[in-house]
Parts: structure tokens; C-alpha cells; sequence
């Protein structure tokens, strides 16, 4: 038996539960190679599946639970300082409060199958008030839908790999090479999407510098000034109500689907407080797709304009809705 196997096989629930721990914690190491490795070698008999469940199941329930107690902590800035970790680039704080805002609870059964929605979900469920045994109880059947899917994965591999003397010594003579290949060609992946990502978005964003002589251009010469969106969540006015001036706030789910409402003669300037400003990016391109070309997102954000010095103003969604009728319905419904 190769050492390296002979080592794993030694201290696999050990090295099981760091590598999950690690993963859980933010860290960009996929799990899922590791999960398929212990469950194939569970039809060997050469692991034992309740340990092997058991050592996943405690290291996501240490992990989520510090992540969840952040969340109550520190609100959005932890979330945030998890989307700086992870190579999910185009995952990021909006798209997790979405299916919070839709599911709930239940959005942690199926978190861990979503790249990048897996590390944010339990900072969010603490930054929503959710009780920490309602949360614990999701996360737990969460995880445990998740881990099965792979390590019983791996088991039925492994039994299939059984019924052939080639492949099974093939497997038993290099399973650590096909382990770590499949963690570098996931890994490899990972950051050739983030790349693209943000090859992209730094060619369409708009600084705040930018926006600024925009509008005050704008107001020097009597002209409509750039039609500004917040796409915050409202859990992130908790700690802060204000926008942008002459921003309106609109749910990005809502400004997809009413895109008709967004001008099409003047420039559309989408803003919320991901890191690299993922989620206005995301946006902006679906936007430019059914017809919204003059949209692009803020570099920076939020935080990027407001630490650049310039004002600030409280949001009135009264007055800024009578302002826009149009969007009354939008933002309402």
C-alpha cells in the first residue's frame, strides 16, 4: 500500500474533520474530492461510514456556528470579509439574503451545494436574529444532506470499482494522485472564473470620482442627472439608512424583472457593498442583455463612495417613490 494512502487511511477521520473545519472556515480547499475519496473507501472496509459522517458533521457545526456568531457580532462586515476569502467571485452577500429572504431556514438544507453560499449563509442567519437552535437544527440536516450525497457518492463508486480487480488496485495504487488532481482542477477553475469575473467588471465599473463629475455636470447644465440604484439588502440599512444622494432603492430581483422602468437615455449606476461590487456587476450585465446598455456598476460600492468623502443623505422611500410613481409598484410588491 502507498504510504501517502497508508498515512490517510491512518488519521482519515482526523484529517476528514481539519480539511472540512478549514473548508467551512472560508478557506478555498474543496472538501468534495475528500468526501468521494473516505466514501469509496468505505466499500473496502478500510473506513467506517458513522465515523466518517460524524467527523464531517462536527467539523461544519464548529465552523457555521463561529460563523453564525460573527454574524450577530459583526453584521455585514464579516460577510463581507468571507466574500474577500472566497474564489466565488460572482457569489456574494445579495444572492445569499435573497434566498434567505425567499426560504428562510431552509435556504441552510441546500447552502453547502451552492459555491460561495455556503461560508456566507450562517453569518447572515445571525445577522437576521435567527435563534441559535433553530439555525443549529438547519445546519446540522444541512450538512448531513450534504455530506451523504458525496461520501454515498463515493461508496457506490467504490462498490462498482469492487466487482473489477484492475480498477480497484488502480484506484488503491493512485487514489491520492486522483485526489489531488481534483483539488488543483477545482481550484484552477475557481480562479480562472474569478479572473474572467473581474476582468470584466473593471471594464465596465465607474468610479466615484467619475460619478460624481457626472453629477455635478448634470445639475451645472440642467440635465437629467445618472439614474442611480441601491441594491442593498434592507438588513444593511440596519446600521446605516443612508444612500447615495438621489439614489432609489430597489430589491435587484425586482430591478431585473422591471427592467422597461429603468431609463434607456441616460447612464444607469448600480451600487450595493460587496467586496468588487459583484452583485451590481452580475446585474448590470443581465441588464445590458434585454436592452439596458448605459448601466454599470460602482466601484467600490457603497463604502467605495462614501469613504471617497462625498455626501451622503438619508433615504426617503416615501418621497422617493412619489418622486418615481412608476416604481411604487415595484418596490411594493
Amino acid at each position: 500500500m502507498p504510504i501517502a494512502l497508508d498515512f490517510f487511511l491512518h488519521y482519515a477521520y482526523g484529517i476528514l474533520f481539519l480539511w472540512v473545519l478549514v473548508e467551512q472556515l472560508g478557506v478555498p480547499v474543496p472538501s468534495v474530492p475528500l468526501l468521494l475519496t473516505a466514501g469509496s473507501l468505505t466499500a473496502a472496509h478500510k473506513l467506517h461510514a458513522v465515523p466518517v459522517m460524524a467527523s464531517v458533521l462536527l467539523a461544519c457545526a464548529i465552523a457555521d456556528s463561529v460563523w453564525y456568531f460573527a454574524g450577530v457580532r459583526y453584521g455585514g462586515r464579516v460577510v463581507r470579509l468571507i466574500c474577500r476569502l472566497s474564489l466565488e467571485a460572482g457569489t456574494c452577500v445579495k444572492k445569499t439574503e435573497g434566498y434567505f429572504g425567499r426560504h428562510g431556514g431552509v435556504t441552510l438544507l441546500f447552502a453547502k451545494f451552492v459555491p460561495g453560499l455556503s461560508a456566507v449563509a450562517p453569518p447572515i442567519a445571525g445577522q437576521s436574529g435567527m435563534p441559535f437552535s433553530r439555525f443549529l437544527a438547519y445546519d446540522l440536516a444541512g450538512s448531513l444532506i450534504w455530506s451523504s450525497a458525496y461520501v454515498f457518492g463515493g461508496r457506490f463508486m467504490g462498490d462498482i470499482a469492487k466487482r473489477s480487480r484492475p480498477a480497484l488496485h488502480f484506484f488503491v495504487q493512485h487514489g491520492v494522485l486522483l485526489f489531488g488532481l481534483a483539488v488543483l482542477a477545482i481550484v484552477l477553475y475557481r480562479f480562472w472564473r474569478q479572473r474572467a469575473f473581474l476582468q470584466e467588471l473593471r471594464e465596465a465599473r465607474i468610479t466615484a470620482e467619475e460619478l460624481h463629475e457626472l453629477t455635478e455636470a448634470a445639475a451645472a447644465d440642467d440635465v437629467l442627472p445618472p439614474f442611480i440604484v441601491d441594491l442593498r439588502h434592507p438588513l444593511e440599512f440596519l446600521p446605516d439608512g443612508r444612500v447615495i444622494p438621489g439614489a432609489v432603492h430597489i430589491p435587484p430581483a425586482e430591478l431585473e424583472k422591471n427592467a422597461d422602468l429603468i431609463p434607456r437615455d441616460r447612464d444607469v449606476i448600480l451600487y450595493c457593498t460587496c467586496p468588487n461590487e459583484e452583485t451590481s456587476a452580475a446585474l448590470a450585465k443581465r441588464l445590458q442583455k434585454i436592452g439596458v446598455h448605459r448601466v454599470r456598476p460602482l466601484k467600490g460600492g457603497y463604502e467605495g463612495w462614501r469613504d471617497a468623502g462625498y455626501d451622503l443623505e438619508r433615504y426617503d422611500r416615501d418621497a422617493k417613490l412619489n418622486a418615481i410613481p412608476a416604481l411604487a409598484e415595484v418596490v411594493s410588491a
